[in-house]
């Protein structure tokens, strides 16, 4: 009998346990339904991530990506290496085709979101950045509408590319993502603000100022990445 071993962290509410050569999540059918359907997607369209093996109504089982996840420990040498994986990771991504993409993540869709998980009191204020600790639901949501930007460069998007959603080879190159959950049409700066908040965090600020000039930003708009992480805030 296969032995299925629970594995800790994520926001999203699902349970996710890892298994021989599998792992499987449990959770809100309508989350685990739009993670299938966005995983059999993105396979398709050559990018790596975890084939699907089986989805059912709150049941998502996929073949595990052989690697390590990229917020474990990495010796120093490794560290220039890792960043730039995930730059390639971000580039492929957002080299994608917007106009293919079924998914819609744009501020029209996650402004309202953000809306709605404040009314309904779901923000996890335990749980924010330094800079925001303290702060209320409605301070997060004021702020939201204060600084929303006016238009959007839009990608196909992760949504969540934290080290911890990328796999990774022992010498530090890309292997696959995981947890596409809130892959979609979005402002790429979506993704840059979120993997250099996790690069600065897991690897060191000089990493995540050596993504943006990989990704070809040698002057980043630091109010766009400002935004992004506090949209992430409601998620």
């Amino acid at each position: 009998m296969a032995r299925w071993v629970a594995v800790s962290g994520g926001k999203s509410g699902a349970r996710v346990w890892r298994g021989p050569g599998l792992h499987r999540k449990v959770g809100p059918p309508d989350q685990i339904e739009e993670e299938a359907e966005r995983l059999i997607w993105l396979r398709g369209q050559g990018i790596p991530c975890p084939p699907v093996v089986r989805h059912a109504p709150g049941l998502l089982e996929t073949a595990s990506l052989a690697g390590r996840s990229g917020e474990e420990p990495w010796a120093e040498e490794l560290k220039p290496r890792v960043a730039e994986s995930v730059v390639l990771a971000l580039r492929s991504l957002h080299a994608l085709p917007v106009a293919d993409c079924p998914f819609d993540r744009s501020l029209a869709v996650t402004v309202p979101l953000a809306e709605a998980v404040t009314a309904l009191g779901e923000i996890d204020l335990d749980d924010l950045d330094p800079e925001r600790q303290g702060w209320s639901a409605h301070q997060l949501l004021h702020e939201l509408h204060r600084t929303v930007p006016t238009s959007e460069d839009l990608a196909v998007c992760h949504g969540d590319p934290t080290l911890a959603n990328l796999i990774f080879d022992a010498e530090g190159g890309l292997v696959g993502m995981v947890d596409v959950g809130r892959l979609g049409r979005a402002d790429r700066y979506r993704d840059l603000a979120i993997a250099t908040r996790s690069v600065a965090g897991d690897l060191g600020e000089e990493y995540a100022e050596q993504l943006l000039r990989g990704y070809g930003l040698e002057h980043p708009d630091r109010a766009r990445l400002d935004f992004y992480r506090l949209l992430d805030e409601f998620f």
